[in-house]
């Protein structure tokens, strides 16, 4: 199976012409979510995805992804309207969440970042999409992403990385701030309570991935090492051959407070990729 999210370079570069939004998209690619005119199937299908994923999500998601939905109630039924979540989200640590209408460039996504905006699709997937959608929707970007911007350690983690995205871009180290969000953000695991469990959003939107990442004999789950993570690859057409573990949530931040993220991106300019199917005699397997 398919992951049902797209990395951050497809994700957020792909759009058809990345140096002009689309008709009826204002400059910075924001569009009205225009919530009044979902259809009840639509919000019908957003009720079968996220009843199949807190199925699946019982005792292997982070605690404050449970709490993250219930204070923003995003557990209610339907899809949420964006003004009502960003009265709550915004409240708890000044992010909201902006309307677009698909892929957007990459400086377009890291500005948002920056400015503790996060850009949602303004749609959903149909029915017969359930477990794959190449585009990230409504679904993947509120119930996956969202949550955890309700955690003050995350937020600021986000705001962090909009901020070393544009620069990265300036400085040519795009692709090693990519893998930096997609083994953090789309597909990181935490220590908690003795136990490993999801924090990444394309883990906890993905039936099958949640699964995957935590029982599953065949992917590495390593300790977070950030010189490795920046120097490894990732797949996006299949579930990862390779996961870092955090020591726990909390250290999110701290792995980029701690160490100068883009100095050492520096560093490693012409050091060749790791393969994420691989583990080296120096990585540490995860507890």
């Amino acid at each position: 199976m398919l992951n049902e999210t797209t990395p951050i370079d497809q994700r957020h570069g792909a759009a058809r012409d990345p140096s002009h939004p689309p008709p009826g998209a204002a400059a910075d690619w924001t569009v009205p979510q225009n919530w009044e005119e979902l259809t009840g199937e639509e919000h019908d299908v957003w009720d079968l995805l996220f009843a199949r994923q807190q199925k699946a999500l019982a005792g292997r998601a982070v605690r404050a992804f449970e709490q993250g939905l219930d204070v923003l109630r995003i557990d209610h039924p339907g899809i949420p309207e964006f003004g009502e979540l960003n009265e709550r989200l915004n409240a708890r640590t000044g992010w909201t969440v902006v309307a677009v209408p698909g892929l957007v460039p990459e400086d377009v996504f890291f500005e948002h970042l920056s400015k503790r905006r996060f850009p949602a699709g303004n749609f959903i997937r149909k029915r017969s999409q359930l477990d794959y959608l190449e585009e990230p929707d409504v679904f993947h970007d509120v119930f996956g992403h969202v949550p955890l911007l309700a955690q003050p350690e995350v937020a600021d983690f986000m705001q962090r990385l909009g901020e070393l995205g544009l620069a990265g871009m300036n400085m040519g180290a795009l692709k090693r701030i990519a893998r930096l969000y997609w083994y953090t953000v789309e597909f990181g695991l935490a220590r908690e309570s003795g136990r490993t469990r999801i924090y990444g959003a394309g883990i906890v939107s993905s039936f099958g991935e949640s699964r995957f990442a935590l029982e599953s004999p065949e992917p590495h789950r390593l300790a977070f090492d950030l010189r490795r993570v920046l120097c490894t690859d990732y797949k996006t057409d299949s579930f990862q051959k390779s996961y870092f573990v955090m020591p726990s949530l909390e250290d999110v931040l701290r792995v980029i407070e701690r160490q100068d993220v883009l100095a050492l991106c520096r560093e490693l300019e012409g050091f060749p990729d790791i393969d994420p199917g691989t583990v080296g005699a120096a990585d540490r397997l995860a507890a």
